[in-house]
C-alpha cells in the first residue's frame, strides 16, 4: 500500500540524460506530456507525447523498489527539401523501462539506484541489437522540504549517472539542489532544469527556467549521404522561458512551459557519433504541456 510519507523518497526516480530533459519533477508518478517545436525559417516541427507511469513497492520500513516505465512518441515533421530520402525520419519511439532500489541510511540521508533499458528507434523493422541502451545511475538524497525545525526548506540530490547514448564510456556526476526561501519563492539549481519559482499560493505557482530538452534515436534503415552512412539521428535543445503550474489537488496538478530556444542541435550521426549532416538549427518558439500525478 503506497502511504504518503513516500512522498519525500520517491526521488530516485530519476531518469538522467544527457541530450533529453527528463522530468524535473522528481516525484511524479503518472504524466501526460505534450511538447512542441516549430522550427523558424522552415516548415519542419518536432512533435512529442510522452506518458509516463512508476509505482513504489515497500519492501520494509523506508525501503522501497520503483517500478515503471516511460513512452515518447517523437512526430518529426519534415517538409523542407532534403538531399536525402527523409521517410525514415518521420516517426521516432523511445520507450524507458525503470528499475530502482531506495533505502534510508541515517535520519538525513538517504541512497538510490536506478536502472533503465532504452528502446530508441525508427522501429519500422524487428528491435535489434542498436536499438537497445542502458541508462542508470547511483544517488544521494538530503530532502529536508518536510523537516518543520529548518527554517528554510531544502533538498540536495548528489550522484553519478551512466547513459550509453551521450557518447562517453564514463559515469557523469549530477548535482541538483532546492530550497524554498519563503512563503512567496523558491529556487532549484541543476540539470536538467534550473528554475526559480514564485508562489501566488499553494495551487498557482508561476517560473523563470532554464532547461535541456532533446532526443537521442537508432535509424534501422540507415542514410547515405556523399558516401557516409547515417544511422542515428539526434536533436539537443536549451530552453528559456516562463512556465506555470496549477494544483487541482494536493497531487494532480496541471503544468505550461512556454519559452525560446537559446541553442539547438539537430543531426544525423554515424555509429561514431560523429556529424554526417545538420539539420535545421534556427533557434525558435517552445512549448510543453502536461497533467501529472505526484506524491
Amino acid at each position: 500500500m503506497l502511504k504518503l510519507k513516500f512522498k519525500n523518497y520517491i526521488l530516485i526516480i530519476l531518469i538522467i540524460t544527457s541530450i533529453q530533459t527528463v522530468s524535473a519533477q522528481l516525484t511524479d508518478l503518472a504524466r501526460i506530456e505534450y511538447s512542441y517545436i516549430p522550427k523558424k525559417n522552415s516548415e519542419d516541427s518536432f512533435k512529442r507525447f510522452r506518458t509516463l507511469i512508476n509505482y513504489p513497492i515497500e519492501l520494509k520500513e523506508d525501503t522501497y523498489l520503483i517500478v515503471g516505465g516511460e513512452y515518447s512518441n517523437i512526430d518529426f515533421d519534415i517538409e523542407d527539401h532534403y538531399p536525402f530520402s527523409t521517410e525514415n525520419l518521420s516517426r521516432l519511439h523511445v520507450i524507458d523501462f525503470n528499475l530502482g532500489y531506495t533505502f534510508k541510511v541515517s535520519e538525513k540521508w538517504r541512497l538510490g539506484a536506478k536502472i533503465s533499458p532504452r528502446i530508441a528507434s525508427t522501429l519500422r523493422e524487428k528491435i535489434s541489437g542498436d536499438d537497445i541502451f542502458i541508462n542508470g545511475g547511483v544517488y544521494a538524497i538530503n530532502d529536508r522540504t518536510k523537516d518543520e525545525s529548518v527554517k528554510k526548506p531544502y533538498r540536495l540530490i548528489v550522484g553519478l549517472t551512466y547513459n550509453s547514448t551521450a557518447g562517453i564510456p564514463l559515469p557523469l556526476p549530477f548535482v541538483s539542489y532546492f530550497r524554498r526561501v519563503n512563503k512567496n519563492w523558491s529556487f532549484n539549481l541543476g540539470v536538467p532544469k534550473t528554475n526559480v519559482k514564485y508562489f501566488f499560493d499553494e495551487k498557482n505557482i508561476v517560473q523563470l527556467y532554464t532547461s535541456i530538452d532533446g532526443y537521442f534515436a537508432n535509424i534501422q534503415n540507415p542514410i547515405f549521404i556523399d558516401n557516409k552512412e547515417a544511422d542515428s539521428i539526434s536533436l539537443s535543445v536549451v530552453i528559456s522561458g516562463l512556465g506555470y503550474e496549477h494544483y487541482f489537488t494536493k497531487h494532480l496538478v496541471w503544468y505550461a512551459y512556454t519559452g525560446y530556444t537559446l541553442s539547438m542541435n539537430n543531426r544525423l550521426r554515424d555509429s561514431d557519433r560523429e556529424e554526417v549532416f545538420k539539420l535545421d538549427n534556427v533557434n525558435t518558439f517552445y512549448f510543453r504541456s502536461g497533467i501529472k500525478f505526484k506524491i
